[in-house]
């Protein structure tokens, strides 16, 4: 019971962008729950909007292994590792992800990015029309993404 008023109060403070009151929340929660994936997604969260990468990859990993069926994981772990300059491993990790990965249009758009900086022209494109094709809001996206300055005459 406890457990999940905190992770309530927690989840309420992060849609508030509250996040120190949200980690607070979770610090509250006993040390054998604070694994679960729910209490690991919004720690995530906090760290990525604090810019903390290495730490966010931690978390994002851990998550990858208490939740590998959950996209979320790879997803923020591709991205702290592109973060951290490490846009290679970023790919190999968004590969290794669940099946699931492959109905979400942020999975191509980011594989078109991360292509698209490893020199993959081709590969970037056909990813991003992907993402276009499975949300039209990423081609404006796109258009002003510094990870695509090499493409910016096809967008």
């Amino acid at each position: 019971m406890q457990y999940e008023w905190h992770v309530q109060a927690a989840c309420g403070y992060a849609e508030l962008g509250m996040m120190r009151e949200s980690l607070a929340e979770l610090d509250a929660i006993e040390p054998r729950l604070q694994n679960r994936p729910e209490v690991l997604h919004l720690r995530l969260q906090y760290l990525m909007q604090k810019k903390r990468w290495g730490q966010a990859l931690r978390v994002s990993q851990k998550l990858c292994r208490v939740a590998p069926d959950c996209s979320t994981g790879f997803l923020h772990a591709g991205f702290c590792l592109h973060q951290l300059g490490k846009t290679a491993e970023a790919k190999k990790t968004l590969i290794t992800g669940p099946v699931a990965l492959l109905k979400e249009p942020i999975y191509y758009y980011n594989m078109g990015c991360y292509d698209a900086l490893l020199g993959n022209v081709r590969d970037a494109k056909v990813n991003l029309q992907i993402s276009f094709r499975m949300d039209s809001s990423f081609r404006d996206i796109a258009k002003r993404d510094p990870d695509l300055q090499a493409l910016r005459s096809v967008l």
